[in-house]
Protein backbone atom coordinates (compact mmCIF):
# COMPACT_ATOMS: atom_id res chain seq x y z
CA UNK A 1 0.00 0.00 0.00
CA UNK A 2 1.08 3.32 -1.18
CA UNK A 3 1.94 5.33 1.93
CA UNK A 4 2.87 8.80 0.17
CA UNK A 5 -0.48 9.21 -1.34
CA UNK A 6 -1.72 12.86 -0.82
CA UNK A 7 -5.58 13.53 -1.20
CA UNK A 8 -6.26 16.19 -3.38
CA UNK A 9 -8.76 19.55 -2.07
CA UNK A 10 -10.47 22.38 -3.17
CA UNK A 11 -7.14 24.65 -2.12
CA UNK A 12 -5.18 21.57 -4.52
CA UNK A 13 -7.55 22.23 -6.85
CA UNK A 14 -7.30 26.24 -6.90
CA UNK A 15 -3.53 26.08 -6.77
CA UNK A 16 -2.94 23.55 -9.30
CA UNK A 17 -5.12 25.24 -11.84
CA UNK A 18 -4.01 28.42 -11.55
CA UNK A 19 -0.14 27.61 -11.51
CA UNK A 20 -1.37 25.33 -14.94
CA UNK A 21 -2.68 28.05 -16.74
CA UNK A 22 0.64 30.09 -16.76
CA UNK A 23 2.19 26.64 -17.54
CA UNK A 24 -0.06 26.22 -20.01
CA UNK A 25 2.07 29.43 -22.25
CA UNK A 26 -1.52 30.61 -23.63
CA UNK A 27 -2.75 27.03 -24.07
CA UNK A 28 -4.08 24.26 -21.84
CA UNK A 29 -7.61 25.06 -21.24
CA UNK A 30 -9.20 27.50 -19.34
CA UNK A 31 -9.15 28.43 -15.57
CA UNK A 32 -13.02 28.32 -15.89
CA UNK A 33 -13.15 24.51 -16.87
CA UNK A 34 -10.41 23.67 -15.23
CA UNK A 35 -12.12 24.68 -11.96
CA UNK A 36 -15.21 23.67 -12.97
CA UNK A 37 -13.24 19.81 -13.46
CA UNK A 38 -11.82 19.89 -10.30
CA UNK A 39 -14.58 20.46 -8.01
CA UNK A 40 -16.70 18.14 -9.72
CA UNK A 41 -13.94 15.47 -9.04
CA UNK A 42 -14.02 16.30 -5.61
CA UNK A 43 -17.86 15.88 -5.32
CA UNK A 44 -17.25 12.87 -7.29
CA UNK A 45 -15.09 11.27 -4.49
CA UNK A 46 -11.33 11.36 -3.30
CA UNK A 47 -8.83 12.28 -6.00
CA UNK A 48 -5.34 11.78 -4.74
CA UNK A 49 -1.72 12.68 -5.82
CA UNK A 50 1.31 10.22 -6.02
CA UNK A 51 4.59 10.77 -6.85
CA UNK A 52 6.19 8.13 -9.64
CA UNK A 53 8.75 6.87 -7.84
CA UNK A 54 5.84 5.12 -5.38
CA UNK A 55 4.93 2.76 -8.18
CA UNK A 56 6.13 -0.75 -9.41
CA UNK A 57 7.89 -0.59 -12.62
CA UNK A 58 4.38 -2.45 -14.23
CA UNK A 59 1.98 0.04 -13.13
CA UNK A 60 -0.31 0.51 -16.26
CA UNK A 61 -0.88 3.84 -16.39
CA UNK A 62 -2.70 6.16 -19.23
CA UNK A 63 -2.83 9.41 -20.39
CA UNK A 64 -6.06 11.99 -20.07
CA UNK A 65 -6.36 15.31 -22.10
CA UNK A 66 -8.20 17.54 -24.18
CA UNK A 67 -7.87 17.47 -27.47
CA UNK A 68 -8.88 20.58 -29.89
CA UNK A 69 -9.11 24.21 -30.41
CA UNK A 70 -10.66 25.94 -27.15
CA UNK A 71 -11.88 28.93 -29.31
CA UNK A 72 -14.10 26.97 -32.10
CA UNK A 73 -17.62 28.29 -31.09
CA UNK A 74 -19.00 24.83 -30.34
CA UNK A 75 -16.61 23.29 -28.48
CA UNK A 76 -18.34 21.31 -25.67
CA UNK A 77 -15.97 19.03 -22.84
CA UNK A 78 -18.91 17.52 -20.03
CA UNK A 79 -17.63 16.31 -17.13
CA UNK A 80 -19.18 12.43 -18.70
CA UNK A 81 -16.80 12.59 -21.43
CA UNK A 82 -14.02 12.83 -19.42
CA UNK A 83 -15.53 9.85 -17.58
CA UNK A 84 -16.77 8.34 -20.49
CA UNK A 85 -13.06 8.25 -22.53
CA UNK A 86 -11.63 6.26 -19.74
CA UNK A 87 -14.30 3.46 -19.87
CA UNK A 88 -14.06 2.91 -23.10
CA UNK A 89 -10.21 2.88 -22.80
CA UNK A 90 -10.12 0.63 -20.05
CA UNK A 91 -12.45 -1.81 -21.67
CA UNK A 92 -9.44 -2.72 -24.11
CA UNK A 93 -6.84 -3.19 -21.79
CA UNK A 94 -5.93 -6.42 -21.16
CA UNK A 95 -4.70 -5.27 -17.40
CA UNK A 96 -6.37 -2.93 -14.86
CA UNK A 97 -5.07 0.61 -15.49
CA UNK A 98 -3.45 1.94 -12.07
CA UNK A 99 -2.22 5.50 -12.52
CA UNK A 100 -3.64 8.55 -14.69
CA UNK A 101 -1.51 11.31 -15.93
CA UNK A 102 -1.89 14.55 -17.67
CA UNK A 103 -0.44 15.16 -21.40
CA UNK A 104 0.45 18.56 -20.26
CA UNK A 105 0.06 21.46 -17.30
CA UNK A 106 -2.44 24.17 -18.32
CA UNK A 107 -5.45 26.17 -16.89
CA UNK A 108 -7.35 22.87 -17.74
CA UNK A 109 -4.89 20.32 -18.34
CA UNK A 110 -3.21 19.99 -15.14
CA UNK A 111 -6.52 18.96 -13.37
CA UNK A 112 -7.13 16.69 -16.26
CA UNK A 113 -7.32 13.32 -14.57
CA UNK A 114 -8.67 14.30 -11.27
CA UNK A 115 -11.98 13.28 -11.98
CA UNK A 116 -11.01 10.01 -13.46
CA UNK A 117 -8.86 9.31 -10.17
CA UNK A 118 -11.90 9.85 -8.31
CA UNK A 119 -14.30 7.97 -9.89
CA UNK A 120 -12.25 4.85 -10.22
CA UNK A 121 -10.33 5.11 -7.69
CA UNK A 122 -6.53 5.14 -9.14
CA UNK A 123 -4.15 8.13 -7.93
CA UNK A 124 -3.24 10.56 -10.63
CA UNK A 125 0.81 10.13 -11.10
CA UNK A 126 2.92 13.42 -10.46
CA UNK A 127 4.62 13.13 -13.91
CA UNK A 128 2.43 14.21 -16.50
CA UNK A 129 3.62 13.71 -20.49
CA UNK A 130 4.60 17.59 -20.31
CA UNK A 131 5.27 20.26 -17.78
CA UNK A 132 3.99 23.14 -20.32
CA UNK A 133 1.45 22.96 -22.24
CA UNK A 134 1.99 22.31 -26.42
CA UNK A 135 0.21 22.00 -29.55
CA UNK A 136 0.70 18.50 -30.87
CA UNK A 137 -0.12 15.34 -29.65
CA UNK A 138 3.47 14.10 -30.91
CA UNK A 139 4.59 16.29 -27.86
CA UNK A 140 2.63 14.75 -25.69
CA UNK A 141 3.60 10.81 -26.01
CA UNK A 142 6.83 10.77 -24.52
CA UNK A 143 8.30 9.50 -27.49
CA UNK A 144 6.09 6.61 -28.42
CA UNK A 145 6.21 7.33 -31.89
CA UNK A 146 9.91 5.73 -31.78
CA UNK A 147 9.08 2.59 -30.14
CA UNK A 148 9.04 -0.27 -32.74
CA UNK A 149 5.60 -1.79 -32.87
CA UNK A 150 3.90 0.44 -30.38
CA UNK A 151 0.50 0.20 -31.22
CA UNK A 152 -1.66 3.38 -29.52
CA UNK A 153 -5.22 2.86 -28.05
CA UNK A 154 -6.76 5.94 -27.91
CA UNK A 155 -10.67 6.57 -26.70
CA UNK A 156 -13.01 10.16 -27.39
CA UNK A 157 -16.22 11.43 -25.76
CA UNK A 158 -17.23 14.67 -26.47
CA UNK A 159 -19.43 16.98 -28.50
CA UNK A 160 -23.05 18.88 -27.87
CA UNK A 161 -25.50 16.02 -28.02
CA UNK A 162 -27.86 18.73 -27.76
CA UNK A 163 -26.58 20.34 -31.36
CA UNK A 164 -26.27 16.72 -32.54
CA UNK A 165 -21.92 16.50 -32.30
CA UNK A 166 -21.53 14.40 -29.60
CA UNK A 167 -19.26 11.28 -30.17
CA UNK A 168 -17.15 8.59 -28.94
CA UNK A 169 -14.50 6.71 -30.62
CA UNK A 170 -12.09 3.93 -29.91
CA UNK A 171 -9.00 4.20 -32.41
CA UNK A 172 -6.05 1.56 -32.55
CA UNK A 173 -3.56 1.53 -34.68
CA UNK A 174 -0.29 3.37 -35.63
CA UNK A 175 0.33 6.17 -33.50
CA UNK A 176 0.34 8.86 -36.09
CA UNK A 177 -2.42 7.60 -37.81
CA UNK A 178 -4.88 7.36 -34.31
CA UNK A 179 -3.68 11.05 -33.56
CA UNK A 180 -4.93 12.19 -36.51
CA UNK A 181 -8.04 10.19 -36.30
CA UNK A 182 -8.26 11.96 -32.49
CA UNK A 183 -7.61 15.52 -33.27
CA UNK A 184 -10.09 14.74 -36.76
CA UNK A 185 -12.77 13.90 -34.39
CA UNK A 186 -12.45 17.26 -32.14
CA UNK A 187 -13.27 18.70 -35.02
CA UNK A 188 -16.16 16.80 -36.11
CA UNK A 189 -17.67 17.00 -32.45
CA UNK A 190 -17.49 20.97 -32.60
CA UNK A 191 -13.85 21.89 -31.57
CA UNK A 192 -12.99 19.53 -28.57
CA UNK A 193 -13.05 16.26 -27.34
CA UNK A 194 -12.11 14.38 -23.78
CA UNK A 195 -9.19 11.87 -24.73
CA UNK A 196 -8.02 8.91 -23.06
CA UNK A 197 -4.89 7.12 -24.40
CA UNK A 198 -1.70 4.94 -24.54
CA UNK A 199 -1.52 3.20 -21.52
CA UNK A 200 2.16 2.19 -20.60
CA UNK A 201 4.20 1.02 -17.64
CA UNK A 202 5.37 3.25 -15.11
CA UNK A 203 9.20 2.12 -15.93
CA UNK A 204 8.47 4.04 -19.18
CA UNK A 205 7.64 7.44 -17.78
CA UNK A 206 10.62 7.56 -15.50
CA UNK A 207 13.08 8.92 -18.22
CA UNK A 208 10.17 10.36 -20.65
CA UNK A 209 7.90 12.08 -18.29
CA UNK A 210 8.17 15.48 -16.81
CA UNK A 211 8.74 13.40 -13.34
CA UNK A 212 7.43 16.30 -10.71
CA UNK A 213 5.80 18.97 -13.05
CA UNK A 214 2.30 18.88 -11.15
CA UNK A 215 4.05 19.64 -8.06
CA UNK A 216 5.75 22.46 -10.12
CA UNK A 217 2.48 23.92 -11.18
CA UNK A 218 0.74 23.59 -7.35
CA UNK A 219 3.89 25.30 -5.95
CA UNK A 220 4.01 27.98 -8.55
CA UNK A 221 -0.15 28.59 -8.03
CA UNK A 222 0.14 28.72 -4.37
CA UNK A 223 2.85 31.66 -5.36
CA UNK A 224 0.57 33.83 -7.76
CA UNK A 225 -2.41 33.34 -5.81
CA UNK A 226 -0.65 34.90 -2.90
CA UNK A 227 0.50 37.71 -5.08
CA UNK A 228 -2.69 38.44 -6.45
CA UNK A 229 -4.67 40.33 -4.01
CA UNK A 230 -1.91 43.03 -4.61
CA UNK A 231 -2.40 43.22 -8.29
CA UNK A 232 -0.84 42.17 -11.40
CA UNK A 233 2.43 43.86 -10.87
CA UNK A 234 2.71 41.49 -7.46
CA UNK A 235 1.99 38.72 -9.79
CA UNK A 236 4.95 39.45 -12.03
CA UNK A 237 7.05 39.74 -9.51
CA UNK A 238 6.39 36.34 -8.30
CA UNK A 239 6.26 35.12 -11.68
CA UNK A 240 10.07 36.54 -12.16
CA UNK A 241 11.13 34.64 -8.67
CA UNK A 242 9.24 31.62 -9.34
CA UNK A 243 10.29 30.99 -13.36
CA UNK A 244 12.87 33.40 -14.24
CA UNK A 245 10.34 35.23 -16.20
CA UNK A 246 10.52 38.73 -17.34
CA UNK A 247 8.46 41.33 -18.46
CA UNK A 248 8.69 42.10 -22.03
CA UNK A 249 5.30 44.58 -23.23
CA UNK A 250 2.29 45.71 -21.02
CA UNK A 251 -0.71 47.58 -23.04
CA UNK A 252 -3.86 46.88 -24.89
CA UNK A 253 -3.93 44.10 -27.71
CA UNK A 254 -4.21 46.32 -30.44
CA UNK A 255 -4.18 43.04 -33.17
CA UNK A 256 -5.56 39.68 -33.04
CA UNK A 257 -6.20 37.27 -35.71
CA UNK A 258 -7.14 33.88 -34.23
CA UNK A 259 -9.21 31.41 -36.32
CA UNK A 260 -10.01 27.91 -35.96
CA UNK A 261 -8.45 25.68 -38.20
CA UNK A 262 -8.15 21.97 -38.17
CA UNK A 263 -9.07 21.74 -34.63
CA UNK A 264 -6.94 24.26 -33.05
CA UNK A 265 -6.18 27.99 -32.75
CA UNK A 266 -3.97 29.66 -35.18
CA UNK A 267 -3.18 33.51 -35.84
CA UNK A 268 -0.83 36.09 -33.90
CA UNK A 269 -1.88 38.85 -31.04
CA UNK A 270 0.28 42.27 -31.08
CA UNK A 271 0.42 43.93 -27.53
CA UNK A 272 2.44 47.23 -27.48
CA UNK A 273 5.16 47.00 -29.82
CA UNK A 274 5.77 42.94 -29.82
CA UNK A 275 4.09 40.03 -31.80
CA UNK A 276 2.80 36.71 -30.64
CA UNK A 277 2.17 33.25 -33.11
CA UNK A 278 -0.44 31.34 -31.91
CA UNK A 279 -1.29 27.55 -32.31
CA UNK A 280 -3.10 27.04 -29.16
CA UNK A 281 -0.04 27.84 -27.55
CA UNK A 282 2.37 31.01 -28.25
CA UNK A 283 4.90 30.00 -29.92
CA UNK A 284 7.14 32.99 -31.02
CA UNK A 285 7.53 36.36 -29.51
CA UNK A 286 8.79 39.09 -31.35
CA UNK A 287 9.76 42.68 -31.50
CA UNK A 288 10.61 44.27 -34.54
CA UNK A 289 11.37 41.28 -36.05
CA UNK A 290 13.44 40.34 -33.50
CA UNK A 291 13.23 36.92 -31.77
CA UNK A 292 12.54 37.43 -27.91
CA UNK A 293 11.54 33.94 -26.61
CA UNK A 294 10.56 30.68 -28.69
CA UNK A 295 8.18 27.14 -27.76
CA UNK A 296 9.14 26.04 -25.47
CA UNK A 297 10.34 28.74 -23.77
CA UNK A 298 7.24 30.05 -21.68
CA UNK A 299 5.05 33.56 -22.95
CA UNK A 300 2.64 34.64 -20.86
CA UNK A 301 0.07 37.18 -21.00
CA UNK A 302 -1.64 38.47 -17.22
CA UNK A 303 -4.75 40.77 -17.24
CA UNK A 304 -3.57 43.94 -15.77
CA UNK A 305 -7.23 44.75 -14.75
CA UNK A 306 -6.80 41.02 -12.49
CA UNK A 307 -3.41 39.46 -12.66
CA UNK A 308 -4.91 36.37 -13.57
CA UNK A 309 -3.23 34.95 -16.29
CA UNK A 310 -5.27 35.27 -20.12
CA UNK A 311 -4.88 32.00 -22.35
CA UNK A 312 -4.86 32.99 -26.54
CA UNK A 313 -8.69 32.12 -26.87
CA UNK A 314 -9.19 34.86 -24.22
CA UNK A 315 -7.44 37.62 -25.53
CA UNK A 316 -9.44 40.00 -27.27
CA UNK A 317 -8.65 43.47 -29.36
CA UNK A 318 -8.40 46.40 -26.31
CA UNK A 319 -7.75 43.80 -23.58
CA UNK A 320 -4.74 45.13 -21.35
CA UNK A 321 -1.93 42.74 -20.82
CA UNK A 322 1.37 42.21 -19.54
CA UNK A 323 3.42 39.55 -22.11
CA UNK A 324 5.77 37.61 -20.04
CA UNK A 325 8.55 35.11 -21.11
CA UNK A 326 10.61 32.98 -19.08
CA UNK A 327 13.20 30.02 -20.21
CA UNK A 328 12.65 26.59 -21.11
CA UNK A 329 15.74 25.58 -18.65
CA UNK A 330 12.90 26.55 -15.54
CA UNK A 331 10.56 24.05 -17.11
CA UNK A 332 10.12 20.26 -15.92
CA UNK A 333 9.80 19.33 -19.78
CA UNK A 334 8.71 15.64 -21.24
CA UNK A 335 10.55 13.64 -24.31
CA UNK A 336 8.07 14.72 -26.80
CA UNK A 337 9.51 18.16 -26.82
CA UNK A 338 13.34 16.11 -27.56
CA UNK A 339 12.37 15.49 -31.02
CA UNK A 340 13.22 17.56 -33.59
CA UNK A 341 10.59 16.42 -36.40
CA UNK A 342 8.17 17.18 -33.82
CA UNK A 343 8.71 20.70 -34.09
CA UNK A 344 8.20 21.09 -37.92
CA UNK A 345 4.28 21.25 -37.82
CA UNK A 346 4.98 24.20 -35.31
CA UNK A 347 6.94 25.65 -37.78
CA UNK A 348 4.64 24.92 -40.85
CA UNK A 349 1.63 26.54 -38.72
CA UNK A 350 2.87 29.90 -38.09
CA UNK A 351 5.66 30.11 -40.69
CA UNK A 352 8.01 31.09 -38.13
CA UNK A 353 11.41 29.03 -37.52
CA UNK A 354 11.70 27.52 -34.36
CA UNK A 355 14.16 24.82 -33.99
CA UNK A 356 17.28 27.13 -34.84
CA UNK A 357 16.05 29.31 -31.46
CA UNK A 358 15.90 26.37 -29.46
CA UNK A 359 18.19 26.74 -27.05
CA UNK A 360 17.85 24.54 -24.25
CA UNK A 361 17.14 21.62 -26.19
CA UNK A 362 20.95 21.84 -28.09
CA UNK A 363 20.90 18.32 -28.27
CA UNK A 364 16.96 17.73 -29.81
CA UNK A 365 17.31 14.62 -32.04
Amino acid sequence: MMTDVIRLGAQDVEAAVLGGAILGGGGGGSMKEGLRLGYEALKAGAPSLVPLASLPDDTLVATASLVGAPAARDAIVEQRDYVRAWELLAAWTDAPIGGVISSENGGTATVNGWLQSAVFGIPVVDAPADGRAHPTADMGVMGLERERGFVSFQAVAGGSKAHGLYMEQQVRGALGLANRLVRTAADAAGGLVAVARNPVAASYLRERAAVGAISQALALGRLVRAAVPHGAGAVIEALAAGLGARIIAEGAVTALDLSTEGGYDVGFARVADVEVSIWNEYLTLERDGCRVATFPDLTVTIALDSGLPVTSAELSIGRRVAVLAAPAERLVLGAGLRIAENFHPLEDAVGREILPYVRYFADVN
